[in-house]
């Protein structure tokens, strides 16, 4: 149960609130005579490296045989505490569209329930090709949200198209996947 794959998820849980302290709370750096940009190196900082961890805790839960019920469940939920938490900080200093953060909560929230439902059913639910882009591009929005950079509302909306996208295609993979377990 607490292997290395879900030791890796739980980390991304616990870095989550702690970035979105930081991003929220700039002061911890500029009170100290530091430059406000020391405030976003250090949450792009936690954020990258609580990102990685969703790539490693995959690949070793795959290839080490190590996928469990627990995993299946935190990992999917550390992904959305890390990526609400930088994207509600980021709305919250001004620096996040509020329609584009709306619209991926609720395509999260929908989501989620959906999977729900589909699991007490039995069904078998496993991220698609485009809910692993959306995931992608959401982090990269957030990391050039984070930096100041440009391009980064433009790579939000980009986020937001793949987000919807991805809801769909699930919808619709649900809807077929129902439809086949009521025959």
């Amino acid at each position: 149960m607490f292997n290395l794959p879900n030791i890796l998820a739980s980390l991304r849980i616990l870095l989550a609130p702690v970035m979105f302290w930081i991003i929220l709370n700039p002061e911890i750096f500029t009170d100290n005579g530091w430059h406000i940009t020391w405030n976003y190196y250090f949450a792009s900082l936690l954020f990258v490296l609580a990102s990685v961890t969703d790539f490693f805790d995959g690949y070793i839960a795959r290839e080490w045989d190590q996928m469990t019920l627990l995993g299946a469940v935190i990992d999917p939920l550390a992904d959305k505490m890390l990526t609400l938490a930088a994207f509600l900080g980021l709305m919250m200093i001004g620096e996040a569209s509020a329609w584009a953060i709306y619209i991926i909560i609720v395509r999260e929230l929908f989501i989620t329930g959906l999977r729900t439902v589909a699991v007490s059913e039995g069904i078998s639910v496993k991220a698609s090709w485009a809910g692993k882009i959306k995931t992608v591009s959401q982090m990269i929005a957030i990391g050039f949200l984070l930096m100041h950079w440009p391009f980064g509302d433009i790579l939000l909306w980009i986020a937001v198209a793949l987000t919807v996208y991805s809801g769909l295609e699930y919808i619709w993979g649900f809807k077929n996947a129902f439809a086949r377990d009521q025959k």
